[in-house]
């Protein structure tokens, strides 16, 4: 194998900037070595040493060695079933191979489509245009990192699908619960690998670390970001010695170059992303040994404070099985559960608040300190998660990283999974937006919860997806959003410099355009770029590429990225489940909902896109080229930090 020299350009102690164009992510295939590092640890109950008596050190899981981009090739699922398998049976895995489920194969490469939807009337780039990279860096959202073993889940909820909607949740219950740690170390490791191909700049992760607000699902997260050991199981630790996914092992690790900052999600802060944990007292029910019993609350949300019959008992996934059958699960009442299913209580599951959540990023050996949260203004309040940066300092970019989720003291009764500013954030965001157009920067906005994609539910018939932006005015005694989503994107467009909005949380690729509201002043557009879940199909990151074209004009360059996986290893087992629960549930990952953006009339957004017309539609991957038009203001200033005229 040979390595092409690529030339460096200084960032740190000089305001030159880089002139020479760099090539693109997938240049041509590589290897990487797979982090097998020996470690001396001990977890609990299960001790790994380098004592002479005692277990070998830990191994890791290599990627394979072909690590790409959706630009050369992506995942294509098969459609050819022997026999059917109902959503409601997802949780069948020996049924998989015999009937042809989660096959998937080699599809074509995902040439990135360029649009100018914000650009000037007619615009194109010029003849012979000499793009220079300003910044590469990937974002990772909804990892869902899953302590299966909790008394206090909803996976019950998935095979009973009581009213026939509740099976196509497999935020609840998916088989791809029992390797979340596994695809956030092969993303990690597919990272570090085309780092090494080009460099990245940062990561950025867009919230849902973890699957409901405990302890020992961040620690995992983060450790695999630091490179620990993990080990992925709780309670009794059963499986820990024979069964894959249970069995401790050494993540890779992020490669020390490259910084990593965090954004909070819905699930980092709420029980299953839905609900206040001080509601119904759930904080204890993840610590307690027996399994917690609810009513039907993905039908009706509400239902978790007045727990109206019947009541369920929500299960766990056994360890000690290869699959993680459901097991403790079943209507309160029924033969055999007259009382309530036991587990071994773990106190490593306790439930975090919003502050100590926050807190935990500063226990970590990758960098910077903190992941951003050591940059949140001293003034604000201990729960406050919102914060600024620049990741290069020669270059005139911020990063504004805003908490945009709902507060627990809101008052509604609802799935907290909405939009939301107090007046703190508010307040907050308006001041970072003003603060870079005076200092001549470039933003970018990382939410959790995208904007102006998620309908209300009353122009979807009364269906409710939970993901709009939050409207209380029903309850005017209680809080209410300090603005309205047409007063936030009035404000967005008054500030120019605003080049791009990033967010995740739908579980889903698609692209946005927000069209200036002046056709004289094309610079007030911009764009909103959601990224899929490491949890669900296609189980994919982002790279984002920032360029400066000749005219100065500026191209985000956006590409999906499929984790490496190797045959045989757990991550590899993880997307054969996310194909499965594709091809069984056959969630739309191309959603077409009546526009949601107030600045449109009703009907479909034609802004929005999801896919190549000409691709399969099962791909469910987006590669873009984004057009930005900058203000004559900040075009000068760029010429002038060039040292050009």
């Amino acid at each position: 194998m040979t390595t092409e020299k690529k030339e460096t350009h200084p960032i740190s102690k000089t305001e030159e900037w880089p002139t020479k164009h760099r090539e693109g992510l997938t240049r041509r295939n590589f290897l990487i070595l797979s982090a097998g590092t020996a470690a001396c640890v001990s977890l609990g109950s299960l001790t790994y040493g380098c004592a002479k008596d005692a277990t070998p050190p830990v191994a890791g899981y290599p990627i394979d060695a072909d690590v790409y981009t959706t630009l050369k090739k992506t995942v294509q699922l098969s459609q050819s079933f022997s026999e059917t398998i109902a959503p409601q049976d997802l949780q069948n895995i020996s049924e998989y191979d015999t009937k042809g489920y989660g096959v998937w194969g080699d599809g074509g490469p995902l040439s990135p489509v360029r649009r100018t939807d914000i650009m000037s009337s007619g615009y194109d780039l010029p003849a012979g245009n000499h793009p220079s990279t300003l910044l590469r860096y990937f974002a990772v959202s909804d990892i869902h990192i899953t302590d299966k073993e909790s008394p206090s889940q909803l996976i019950y909820m998935q095979p009973l699908n009581e009213h026939g909607i509740e099976a196509a949740v497999t935020s609840v219950y998916s088989p791809t619960m029992l390797y979340t740690t596994h695809v956030l170390d092969a993303a990690v490791q597919t990272v570090n690998a085309l780092h090494k191909m080009n460099r990245i700049d940062f990561g950025l992760s867009l919230g849902d670390t973890c699957n409901s607000t405990q302890y020992n699902e961040l620690r995992w997260y983060i450790d695999v970001f630091d490179g620990k050991v993990i080990n992925p199981s709780s309670g009794a630790h059963l499986g820990a010695d024979t069964i894959d996914y249970q069995k401790p092992f050494k993540a890779a690790g992020l490669d020390p170059a490259i910084p990593w900052y965090q954004a909070i999600g819905n699930h980092d802060h709420f029980w299953l992303g839905s609900i206040p944990p001080d509601a119904g007292n759930l904080r204890r029910t993840c610590i307690s040994n027996e399994v917690i019993a609810l009513p039907n609350v993905l039908y009706r949300g509400s239902a978790i404070y007045d727990k109206t019959p019947p009541l369920y008992y929500m299960g766990v996934l056994d360890g000690a099985t290869p699959t993680g059958a459901i097991i403790k699960a079943g209507k309160v009442g029924d033969p055999g559960f007259t009382s309530p299913p036991i587990v071994a209580a773990d106190s490593n599951r306790r439930s975090l608040t919003k502050a100590q959540w926050r807190q935990e990023f500063f226990n970590t050996s990758s960098s910077p300190a903190g992941h951003g949260f050591n940059l949140v203004p001293p003034d604000q309040d201990e729960g406050f998660a919102c914060y600024s940066f620049v990741p290069k300092s020669a270059i005139p970019i911020k990063v504004i990283v805003l908490d945009n989720t709902q507060r627990q003291d809101d008052g509604a009764t609802s799935i907290h999974g909405r939009g939301f500013l107090d007046e703190a954030r508010w307040e907050w965001l308006k001041d970072e937006l003003k603060a870079g157009d005076e200092a001549n920067q470039l933003m970018i906005i990382a939410s959790h919860v995208p904007i102006g994609v998620a309908p209300h539910k009353s122009v979807l018939g009364g269906r409710d997806t939970y993901m709009d932006w939050f409207d209380n005015s029903d309850n005017p005694t209680s809080m209410q959003n300090a603005v309205t989503l047409a007063e936030l994107i009035a404000e967005l467009q008054s500030h120019p410099n605003l080049i791009l909005w990033m967010a995740g949380h739908r579980h889903v690729n698609i692209v946005k355009a927000f069209v200036s509201d002046d056709a004289s002043a094309p610079e007030r557009g911009f764009w909103h770029v959601e990224t899929s879940s490491l949890h669900d199909f296609p189980q994919q990151m982002r790279f984002f590429e920032i360029n400066l074209n000749s005219d100065y004009t500026i191209s985000i360059v956006t590409t999906n990225v499929d984790p490496a996986v190797k045959e045989g290893t757990p991550a590899w087992t993880a997307r054969k489940y996310a194909v499965a629960a594709q091809q069984i549930v056959n969630t739309n990952l191309r959603p077409s909902y009546p526009s949601a953006d107030p600045t449109l009339p009703a009907g479909l957004d034609p802004s929005v896109e999801t896919t190549k017309a000409a691709m399969d539609t099962t791909i469910n991957s987006y590669n873009a080229e984004l057009l930005v038009e900058l203000s004559p203001a900040m075009k000068a200033h760029l010429a002038r930090t060039r040292g050009r005229s």
